[in-house]
């Protein structure tokens, strides 16, 4: 069974339909006892940090995630909560990634939105996809690279594309957005 977190942050139902074409059921909870007993969860996210942040308090869901065994694949405010805190509100977030999540320079057109490339990739969600592949981005917001980066785009700086640290897995694009290159990196997240 694979859970999504369910803690009023995210587009779940384009996340839902995304593993329904590929013939997966999920279900959308934030029953603690579920989410620890389903194979994988779904971390996702759309939306201001600190008011996402506030919804996985009042869940407890701040202190449930860390705990977590099964693959976990956090996307966009779902990997910026697994920083150590985000600018954006100055949000604390649940420390997986020891990296902050910064605001983009003002220089730049913000958000960063649309189709963008990786300029390296890596890591287990990754297989047969390349550097050359879009993936769909919407965001002001970035994780800095770090120790635990798998791929890596640049929006005016250099940030985490994705990041996975034992069971957890994050993506800053969407990939239930990103058509045929978005399908196989979820794929790969179930073959996991």
């Amino acid at each position: 069974m694979i859970a999504i977190l369910n803690y009023e942050a995210g587009n779940v139902r384009s996340v839902q339909n995304a593993f329904a074409r590929l013939g997966v059921e999920t279900l959308l909870t934030d029953d603690h006892k579920v989410i620890r007993q389903a194979d994988k969860v779904i971390f996702p996210g759309v939306g201001e940090a600190g008011a996402a942040r506030a919804n996985l308090d009042a869940k407890g869901l701040d202190q449930l995630i860390p705990t977590l065994t099964q693959p976990v694949l956090a996307v966009c405010v779902g990997l910026q909560l697994l920083c150590e805190r985000s600018e954006e509100s100055d949000t604390p977030g649940l420390g997986i990634f020891p990296v902050e999540v910064r605001r983009f320079p003002p220089t730049d057109k913000v958000p960063h939105m649309g189709w963008n490339n990786c300029v390296t990739v890596g890591g287990r969600l990754f297989a047969g996809i390349s550097p050359q592949d879009d993936l769909y981005f919407v965001h002001s917001y970035y994780a800095e690279t770090g120790p635990h980066t798998t791929a890596q785009a640049d929006y005016s700086v250099p940030f985490s594309a994705a990041m996975e640290r034992d069971n957890f897995l994050a993506v800053q694009f969407h990939p239930e957005k990103s058509g045929p290159v978005g399908a196989r990196l979820i794929q790969n997240f179930l073959d996991l």
